[in-house]
């Protein structure tokens, strides 16, 4: 969606970092309420938390999450995880405008699309497996594109001399059918979005780099991609390639799991027995600093998944975060900024502003 005059970053290598907020923490040590946990990440001078999809018992989902911290925060960028095979595009666009609206342009979107016979059955369709994945992952971006952009900037006039709210010729449809070749039950969009465009025009889209690319979901679609690898060693050159097979219109954001030494307890031994396949750095704080340094030569962010939510945020807040600003490794937070700002994209102009300049204009 983003173009490569569209991307553009500051001056140097200055990257932004991202944190897990509730996906992390596999040795226990979090913190007592989302607020509190959320406040002490913008706090520390994050610029993105994110927060998972995957299911808890009496936890409400990722996107409502974010909803909840919208009010309570001011610079964070706040990016859940929504799925796209087993949530109806519609309402999936909607209530990202709505977080866009509550969180005042600090919205994104981590779009997903993974196997689940348990979601499937839980909603009454088949399982998505394999290249399906991709094809529901692209419709659903597509749809609330589209939807984004079906009111105007301008659509609501509150014209109380003639009792209208709502300038009815700046709506349009959104007019989306699945491609002939969809492996699922095919849909239309026909209507308008019921909400106003959001803050951001279009909110960042982002996905896993192995859910890009040819025969997938096109690189065009999404602004962002999160880029693993088995190790820290390898993550560099995984940043380049994937670099190399996207192109430069996507902003990179390498994934990086964290244990840091802390409160006398020894990152090696804190990090004994789990594994989420993604790069891992166990070690100092002085450590760290070094290779996200380097990290962020290559990358436009890194996503940090720390062991422990409360632990390890301690740590980089006192060590980690203000050293790589020192060494002008880190941008600054953005106050009042939008997702977009941290991303370095424009606002874009909605796809339907062009042909209702050119009928207003007689065309």
């Amino acid at each position: 969606m983003s173009t490569p005059e569209e991307h553009t970053t500051e001056a140097g290598h200055a990257g932004f970092l991202a944190i897990e907020l509730d996906g992390a923490g596999w040795d226990g040590g979090d913190f007592a309420s989302l607020a509190e946990a959320v406040l002490a990440a913008e706090s520390a001078g994050f610029h993105a938390v994110t927060f998972t999809d995957a299911p808890v018992a009496g936890r409400t989902n990722a996107l409502q999450r974010a909803a909840y911290a919208g009010p309570l925060t001011r610079t964070i960028a706040l990016v859940p995880e929504v799925d796209t095979v087993h949530t109806e595009p519609f309402h999936v666009s909607t209530q990202l405008a709505s977080l866009d609206y509550v969180s005042g342009g600090r919205a994104g979107w981590i779009a997903t699309a993974a196997e689940s016979p348990e979601a499937a059955a839980a909603v009454g369709r088949r399982n998505v497996t394999g290249a399906a994945l991709a094809q529901e992952a692209a419709a659903s971006i597509e749809v609330s594109r589209r939807l984004w952009d079906s009111w105007e900037d301008d659509a609501v006039i509150r014209d109380v001399a003639t009792g209208r709210y709502i300038d009815v010729d700046k709506l349009h449809y959104a007019d989306y059918e699945t491609p002939a070749d969809f492996a699922g039950a095919g849909y239309s969009v026909k209507g308008p979005s019921i909400i106003p465009r959001p803050l951001q025009g279009q909110l960042p889209v982002l996905a896993a780099a192995s859910l890009v690319g040819e025969g997938q979901v096109s690189a065009d679609a999404v602004d962002a991609v999160l880029v693993t690898a088995p190790t820290a060693e390898l993550l560099a050159a995984e940043i380049r390639d994937v670099r190399s097979r996207l192109g430069v219109s996507v902003a990179v954001i390498a994934e990086l799991d964290v244990v840091l030494d802390a409160r006398g307890l020894a990152a090696a031994e804190r990090s004994a027995g789990s594994e989420s396949g993604r790069a891992r750095y166990a070690g100092t704080a002085a450590g760290l600093a070094d290779l996200l340094q380097a990290l962020l030569a290559e990358a436009d962010g890194v996503r940090l998944h720390p062991a422990s939510l409360a632990l390890e945020l301690d740590e980089l807040s006192r060590l980690v975060l203000p050293e790589l600003r020192r060494r002008g490794a880190l941008r600054a937070p953005l106050l009042d900024g939008t997702f977009r700002d941290v991303l370095g994209l424009t606002r874009p102009a909605s796809r339907y502003a062009d042909s209702s300049a050119a009928t207003a204009a007689g065309n």
